[in-house]
């Protein structure tokens, strides 16, 4: 199963230029370079787990967005590409500011299947 990068756009202008500021022994505190909102994003499970994972090429940088497996805690999330394998569910979207958050998130090192959530915002 192909993956790619996490890509997170801002909760407030919905910009796709967001980055993490912290570290994940601290916080996912990520901040959007176009009007300075402060936000966290966090998951939940989805139910399901998919085999066969294979991490995006290149890996993420430090700063590109990231989140916690909401089951392992690892940080190796990613997006999935094209359709989901058969026990693979397409995550429903949650709602932030009346917009909808498309996402399918799997957990590289637990295959968990997740939903992502915004939390902590804080417009700039």
């Amino acid at each position: 199963m192909q993956t790619r990068k996490l890509a997170l756009a801002c909760p407030v202008c919905h910009s796709g230029e967001v980055f993490y500021s912290c570290t994940p022994n601290c916080c996912f505190n990520h901040v959007c370079s176009e009007c300075g909102t402060t936000f966290e994003p966090v998951t939940t499970l989805a139910g399901g787990t998919a085999s066969g994972i294979v991490p995006p090429n290149p890996l993420p940088e430090a700063a590109d967005p990231t989140v916690a497996c909401a089951k392992c805690d690892s940080t190796d999330v990613y997006m999935l590409e094209g359709e989901p394998l058969d026990n693979a569910k397409l995550v429903n979207a949650e709602r932030v500011n009346s917009e909808r958050v498309e996402a399918k998130l799997v957990c590289a090192q637990c295959g968990a299947l997740l939903k992502l959530e915004i939390t902590e915002i804080a417009p700039g």
